[in-house]
């Protein structure tokens, strides 16, 4: 409390001064993180203004001016001692201007001045494989196919999470759920206002950020996340038609399609966003998510115009689809088909045919973003990202709506880069990459500081250069949920190396699974519990041991 008092206190005085900058230059006070000690602050000023204890600066003067009436939870003021309220305001006032007077630094550094710093559009989409969108045999998404051709598109990207709001909070924080807490679908609406997410630091960092669709870590809470200059969404999973919208704390009853009503908000964002300031737009699409109907019926409803595109296109099938569940005992297990979601054979392909149709809006919802970033000038200055939460099933070893599972189909995902400066057109990075490397990337990217406690890696090295190892391994979670009877007791942790995916059950005894993903890359073959070679296992123990944390068992279960 007498850090938050201190820091009122500051900004009453700030109310008398006419014109300060937007940003504090990064050289005009200590740089160092919350909870970070004094002697370990770095910087030209980190003992600025000792004597009197003078040990902080606030991220941006934009937010210092407002907490003159209302101090944001994007605030952060960094002080050394408590002694420092003993100092007096004067004395404090004239050490801070004089920082700020610094003028080289300042126009060298401030964050929200500079022309440089890039743009960022973020298109999260729902449920959507890699193979959706990257080389399909017959989907027509020449917007996809842009991105595609004009940037990077990781062929080894995965989720840390196939569950949507795991995976959101993994994206969004660059923390496994294990750490960021957001651990399964259930109510988390308060942790999610308390997570530290990259569009917050964004904007600490000087963006201007806009939240544009599906949140989803909360079934009640479409209330704006801190961070956040602009903020439509809805509760839950919204509609896709005519939902209601939470449009910077108004309710809105929209008209259409989610997928165009989102990308209205987000465009008008973007044509309005000053060009002196970066903007992040994040648009999370509801696409390709089933639409949820009472006694678990679900459907995939396509955009007006949509609804007959592949009718005679035959679903490409792999060597799992249908395949025996030899050597899945946890899978093999007996259950009750009365489940619509989880029909016999797994997801019909008419099924299929429908979620692709549904990511017609979103090809043009993409071309709706190009045509807005070259109309403001902007293109090539903007990071345009687009990836999912989680993949799907299509009847891979008869499973459909399930995801959860640790299976290829439902954790490799799309990750497609566009930024001419940094990632070579038409670049095939095939670095191991997680969805938890996203947030060091993009902060990396926006010359952002990234909080010591993230547990992602920046992919940037990878953009480049092809054979750049930015990673060993990853980590994947789930956490039993009673959603689908086929899935109870199923929670795991699981390693995912180069060659290797090792799944350990934690409530199931006798059922994990290795697989070679050298030789058995469409998961037949499970090697557990006698065909393991020598110190594979240990290995891999070892390794989800390390990511997890001290309490992680190595054992086979």
């Amino acid at each position: 409390m007498k850090q938050r008092h201190f820091c009122n206190n500051v900004s009453d005085v700030f109310k008398d001064v006419a014109t300060l900058p937007a940003a504090i230059p990064h050289g005009a006070g200590p740089h160092r993180a919350p909870g970070q000690s004094a002697e370990h602050a770095t910087g030209p000023a980190a003992n600025s203004g000792a004597e009197c204890g003078l040990g902080f600066l606030p991220v941006r003067v934009a937010d210092f001016r407002r907490s003159v009436f209302e101090p944001p939870e994007s605030l952060v003021c960094y002080p050394m001692k408590f002694k420092m309220l003993r100092c007096p305001l004067r004395t404090l006032l004239t050490a801070v201007l004089a920082a700020l007077a610094s003028g080289g630094a300042l126009k060298a550094q401030s964050a929200s001045a500079s022309p440089s710093r890039p743009n960022i559009v973020f298109v999260l989409l729902d449920d959507v494989r890699f193979d959706d969108v990257i080389d399909h045999p017959f989907a027509k998404l020449p917007h996809f196919q842009r991105l595609v051709n004009e940037g990077a598109s990781f062929q080894r990207m995965f989720t840390s999470a196939p569950l949507c709001s795991p995976s959101r909070a993994v994206i969004m924080t660059g923390q496994y759920p294990h750490r960021n807490g957001i651990t399964d679908n259930s109510e988390r609406g308060e942790q999610s206002h308390r997570i530290v997410t990259f569009p917050r630091l964004l904007r600490d960092a000087g963006y201007r950020t806009g939240f544009f669709g599906k949140w989803h870590m909360s079934a009640t809470d479409d209330t704006a996340r801190p961070g956040l200059d602009r903020w439509v969404s809805f509760v839950g999973q919204g509609m896709y038609f005519n939902t209601d919208l939470n449009v910077d704390g108004q309710s809105v009853k929209s008209q259409g399609y989610i997928t165009d009503t989102l990308t209205d908000y987000a465009v008008s964002f973007i044509e309005s966003a000053p060009a002196d300031r970066p903007f992040l737009a994040f648009i999370a699409q509801k696409a390709s998510h089933p639409e949820i109907h009472p006694n678990r019926v679900r459907t995939f409803p396509a955009a007006p115009g949509d609804e007959k595109l592949y009718e005679n296109d035959a679903v490409p099938h792999g060597p799992n689809w249908r395949a025996p569940l030899t050597g899945k005992p946890a899978l093999a297990r007996k259950v009750e088909h009365d489940d619509p979601r989880s029909p016999v054979g797994g997801l019909p392909d008419a099924y299929v045919r429908d979620r692709l149709r549904m990511l017609s809006a979103v090809d043009r919802s993409l071309g709706r973003l190009f045509e807005v970033l070259t109309a403001k000038g902007v293109l090539d200055n903007t990071i345009f990202v687009l990836t999912s939460d989680q993949g799907f099933f299509y009847g891979e070893f008869g499973l459909a709506q399930e995801r959860r599972l640790a299976y290829e189909p439902s954790i490799r995902i799309p990750l497609i880069v566009r930024y001419p400066k940094v990632a070579p057109a038409g670049a095939k990075p095939r670095a191991l990459a997680s969805n938890v490397d996203i947030a060091p990337t993009l902060l990396e990217l926006a010359g952002a500081r990234a909080p010591a406690d993230l547990q992602g890696r920046s992919l940037v090295r990878a953009f480049t250069d092809g054979s750049a190892k930015i990673r060993d391994e990853l980590l994947i979670e789930y956490y039993s949920d009673t959603e689908f009877s086929r899935l109870q007791g199923m929670g795991y942790h699981a390693v995912r190396t180069d060659r290797y995916k090792f799944i350990r059950y934690k409530e199931l005894t006798g059922m994990d699974e290795l697989y070679d993903l050298e030789n058995d890359p469409h998961e037949l073959q499970n090697l557990l519990p006698d065909r393991a070679p020598p110190g594979v296992i240990e290995d891999l123990s070892a390794r989800l041991a390390s990511m997890l944390g001290p309490s992680a068992s190595g054992a086979v279960r």
